[in-house]
């Protein structure tokens, strides 16, 4: 293990701090055990579920009957087929979200490290959501964010 000296050259990418984490061999034993707490999060979790489940099914009253076997729809009669095509507008619209809302999610890696990045990573940040906007006005003049239309 390197040992670096105060005022030397930045820490090298070899260089390892000795913790409570870290033993002085890298390949020594297993570190299964810390998976411990998620393994048992996850068998607490499917246990409560299994359990809930069979509660409900000894304990719940079965009682059908022909307005419980009946299709809800938001309290209204179903009425027509439920395969007739929708409007193209619909997918449009669609897409477009599902189009902002993956690059919304590249702002969240970019506002954890912003500090670090300073001025040139709020200038490319700026850039990133000029693109975005020149985009979304264009959508916009194009009429496909107007439902009605």
């Amino acid at each position: 293990m390197r040992i670096r000296r105060a005022g030397t050259s930045p820490p090298d990418l070899t260089d390892r701090r000795v913790n409570q984490y870290y033993s002085k061999s890298p390949m020594s034993g297993s570190d299964l055990h810390t998976y411990a707490p998620l393994l048992l999060h996850l068998l607490i979790a499917a246990a409560l579920a299994g359990a809930l489940t069979a509660v409900s099914v000894l304990v719940g009253w079965r009682r059908p009957s022909r307005a419980k076997q009946q299709a809800y729809e938001c309290g209204m009669e179903p009425t027509g087929d439920a395969r007739e095509p929708f409007s193209v507008k619909f997918y449009l619209v669609a897409m477009v979200f599902i189009l902002f809302d993956v690059e919304a999610i590249f702002l969240y890696p970019w506002a954890y490290i912003f500090r670090s990045l300073r001025w040139y990573g709020f200038a490319e940040m700026m850039i990133y959501i000029a693109i975005l906007l020149v985009g979304y006005v264009y959508l916009w003049k194009k009429g496909a964010l107007d439902w009605h239309r």
